[in-house]
């Protein structure tokens, strides 16, 4: 192999890894605002004895809004405007979260006694963060795809 393709090679290699390691960044983002979202939510719901359809659409709206508050936060702290900074959240944001949404809320619902459980329960907790480990390990591929396009949270690293 002459050095102009081992060269090559090994920025495909760094680029690669790179762009594994800010997916896996933005999806650690996106999943403190949703994992915040998704408990308080969960925590609610059990607690009020709400039906499981209320629990889950309470967490979900949640963690939608704590997760574009995250990136808000961030944007906003580089002097965007506020109607600004949520177009970059919007953007950043939605398509992870849905994704991230999806999966929980499904393991949460598909283990059987999870949403009955109440919140002092093991099992609450223990379904809660295999859920939210699975959607971290299902989110960082969708995550790296749309970095790779130059969106998700690609649109954000304008402003760090």
């Amino acid at each position: 192999m002459d050095h102009s393709a081992h060269d090559h090679e090994h920025h495909r290699d760094h680029l690669s890894r790179s762009s594994w390691r800010t997916a896996a960044q933005a999806t650690v983002h996106c999943l403190t605002g949703c994992a915040v979202g998704e408990v308080l939510g969960m925590v609610v719901g059990t607690a009020a004895g709400l039906h499981n359809a209320a629990t889950v659409v309470i967490s979900v709206a949640l963690a939608f809004v704590f997760g574009y508050a995250l990136t808000m936060r961030g944007v906003l702290r580089a002097g965007l405007p506020v109607r600004r900074a949520l177009k970059v959240a919007l953007a950043a944001d939605t398509v992870s979260i849905a994704v991230m949404e999806l999966i929980d809320n499904t393991v949460m619902v598909g283990v059987p006694g999870a949403m009955d459980a109440g919140f002092t329960d093991v099992l609450f907790w223990v379904s809660l963060v295999l859920s939210l480990v699975l959607a971290f390990v299902l989110t960082t591929p969708v995550n790296r795809w749309m970095i790779g396009r130059g969106r998700g949270h690609a649109v954000v690293h304008a402003y760090h």
